[in-house]
Parts: C-alpha cells; structure tokens; sequence
C-alpha cells in the first residue's frame, strides 16, 4: 500500500466511475483498472461494485476509502510542514473563493504573491458560500475568502472579518420614484423607502444564494413583500435586467465597483437598513494545519483591504 495507490482508490471513490477518475489522474483508464485489480487481488477482496454506468464501493472499500482519506491527510500535512522547513521555496494551496470574490481580488493578489514565491502552486476553487464552508469542514481547502451573515456562521470554523458591506436597490437611470429619494450625509448613493416599489417586479436571485437570503431578510426586517417576477442565478444579470428597467433588484454596495460602465443604473440605500448586511472574511478550520503558504497569501489579502480600506 503506499500514497499512489491510495490515491487511485479514493478518486475512483469520489467520482464513482473509473473513467472519470482516469482523466482527473492524468492515468491511462487500462492503467488504471489494472492497478486497481492487483490492489484488490493482493487484498483478497474487492473494493467496488462494477455497474454498466459506475462504481460503487463495498463494505471492505468503505474502509479502504476512510483509511486512506485519513492517511492522505496526514502525509499531505507532513509534506506541507516539511515545505515551511525550505522557507517557502515550494508548496501548495487550496483557496475557496466565491464567484465574485474571485473576479474582484485574485487579480489584485495573485500577482504580487507569484512574484515574491514562484514556486508556490495555487489551485483555486471557485463556488459558493456554503460548499465552501462544506469542504473546509472536510478538510479539502486550505481557506476560504467568502461573504457571510454574522448570525449565520459555521461554529466549527473559523471566520475573520476583512470588511463589512451595505445592501442597495438597483433601477433603470431616472426611475419615476427617483423623485423621492433623500440625501444623506456621508453615504455615496440617496436613501430610499423600499415600500414605494411594491408594485414593481423584483429581479431576485434563487432562495439557494446567500444574498437572495439576506434580502429576504431585509425585506422581513422592513415588513415588505417583494413582487417577484423573475428568479435568476447570477447576481450581474439581475443588476443588468434592473438598469434597462425589467424590474429592480437588491444587490451589495462592493458589487457597483466591478459592474460600473456598461449597463449603467441608479443606486439607493434602502432606508431602515443603513447598517452592514454581511462581511467579507477569511473563513479556516481551527482543526486543519494552516500552512505558512497559507498564512502568507492570506496577509497578503488582508494588507490589501487594510490599504485600500475596501467594501466589498
């Protein structure tokens, strides 16, 4: 048994079919197969069901896969602790990030920590909030950088706070209740009362994505009951709908700055709910090792909202 075969086992596992796992493993399917029938040959029984369309592990596989998720873990940690030993000169890390977060910072923080480790790998998985926090509670990232709730985190993990961010309502330019918005002294954007909109048809993400969640809790806060006329996945194409009038939608403040330019629209802080809505963090697992790579990149992100003084 050693890490190789380890390997081949858990990603035929994870991805329920041979095939896929030969492609993600860069190793020939026959190859494969082959090294997996001497594995279960020397072990005297099989590790997985075979069906016309998949795999399915047995009993005896079950075990096999928990035995070697844990010793992969552990050799992964051994391998990474022994990179701090050559001062950073190779290593890797597995960042979360959300979709949106990625688009915003990577290119603001990638170059400058390829530039200063060359050598450090960099494997970024891009998703959302909640399959983040799932993978960081098995183990399989490093860290993560998402928005999250403050009364909605995940006890199990640990999240720091990089900056905090405001929701406002996106119209068309020159809506017809533009009219009643208000200046208030040090916000960027007029204050508005949502309830003049209830008329209108809201552009809102699915009840799957964390900032239609927190919409609706700012509409629940406000006591007011959105007409909604369309449900998407992505918050740009709702704030796109809204600016050429299908309807208005709620999206954060930080969003404006990435979608500025095509697609022009009006923004306003709602009123009754001028205070941070979520926070951007860094989110870890307190019982993961957190390498010095790690600990590094994630200085570096922190340098720079503290530099730009950023809300995202």
């Amino acid at each position: 048994m050693n890490e190789r075969e380890l390997l081949y086992v858990k990603t035929i596992a994870d991805t329920q079919s041979i095939s896929k796992a030969s492609k993600k493993l860069f190793v020939a399917q026959p190859s494969l197969s082959q090294a997996l029938q001497k594995i279960e040959d020397r072990l005297g029984t099989p590790l997985f069901i075979r069906y016309p369309n998949g795999v399915k592990l047995t009993l005896a596989g079950e075990k096999y896969y928990r035995a070697a998720t844990a010793i992969l873990k552990i050799y992964d940690e051994l391998c990474n602790e022994i990179t701090e030993i050559n001062n950073l000169k190779k290593g890797k890390i597995t960042i979360g990030i959300t979709n949106y977060l990625a688009v915003y910072l990577l290119p603001k923080i990638l170059p400058k920590f390829h530039e200063k480790w060359p050598n450090i790998e960099i494997y970024i998985h891009e998703d959302n909030s909640y399959n983040i926090e799932d993978l960081l509670m098995k183990g399989s990232l490093d860290f993560g950088i998402m928005h999250y709730e403050s009364d909605d985190d995940n006890r199990s993990l640990k999240y720091e706070a990089l900056c905090e961010d405001m929701f406002v309502l996106v119209t068309k330019c020159n809506h017809p209740m533009a009219k009643y918005a208000e200046k208030v002294e040090g916000l960027p954007y007029p204050v508005i009362d949502l309830h003049l909109f209830e008329n209108e048809n809201f552009v809102l993400l699915e009840r799957d994505k964390r900032i239609r969640q927190i919409c609706d809790s700012i509409f629940d806060e406000l006591n007011f009951k959105p007409k909604i006329g369309l449900l998407l996945r992505n918050y740009e194409t709702a704030r796109r709908l809204a600016s050429v009038g299908f309807g208005v939608t709620c999206i954060p403040f930080g969003y404006i700055n990435i979608s500025k330019g095509e697609y022009e629209a009006d923004y306003y802080f709602i009123k009754g709910n001028i205070k941070p809505a979520w926070k951007t963090c860094v989110v870890i697992n307190p019982k993961n090792y957190l390498s010095k790579a790690a600990r590094v990149f994630i200085d570096l992100v922190k340098e720079y909202y503290k530099t730009n003084q950023l809300t995202t």
